[in-house]
């Protein structure tokens, strides 16, 4: 694996933090003894767009709240994320405000009294929108990688929704699981 790939698994993202903990993607970076962050875009109450409204369980044009970050690695960006929640829990909170949140928004969410206990994830490979193409400094016909992860709460309503989006050909995605 050469020095550019990042190797990343999931499960530190649905955990909630302790007190004075850093965000996950922090801690990842800080372990690995690499830099970056994150840069929030815009984060607010929006219309649904027709996938996100399926994967929420809410009708498409229905308000959500949604929180666009650019994710670092290094100096370079390496990932793009929109995270969507029902507006019904997200609304007046800090996730939908620009401001960092302590520990994550995992942790939050969990402070709200809403825990996610099952996620499904599907990852799909496709060429990049000049938009994307131009934040991730791709080339012409470099795909990316894009994983949609839905978390549900024991009730099994669906309580976030992250469309992340990154290169292809830095990316090594590790899922173990653990049978009986």
């Amino acid at each position: 694996m050469s020095a550019g790939e990042w190797v990343s698994t999931s499960m530190p993202y649905l955990t909630p933090r302790s007190d004075g903990q850093r965000d996950a993607w922090g801690a990842e970076l800080s372990a690995r003894g690499r830099r970056g962050g994150q840069r929030i875009v815009h984060a607010g109450e929006v219309p649904a767009p027709a996938e996100v409204a399926e994967l929420l369980g809410v009708g498409e044009g229905d308000a959500v709240i949604v929180r666009r970050r650019v994710m670092y690695l290094e100096e370079a960006a390496g990932e793009l994320t929109d995270t969507y929640y029902p507006a019904s829990i997200a609304r007046g909170t800090r996730l939908a405000a620009t401001a960092k949140i302590p520990g994550g928004a995992v942790t939050l969410l969990a402070g709200l009294g809403h825990v996610g206990v099952r996620v499904r994830e599907d990852v799909t490979a496709r060429m990049p929108s000049e938009e994307e193409r131009e934040a991730l400094r791709t080339g012409p016909d470099e795909p990316v990688l894009r994983l949609t992860r839905v978390t549900f709460d024991s009730e099994d309503r669906p309580l976030q929704v992250d469309m992340m989006t990154m290169p292809g050909h830095l990316q090594r995605l590790r899922y173990e699981l653990r049978i009986g």
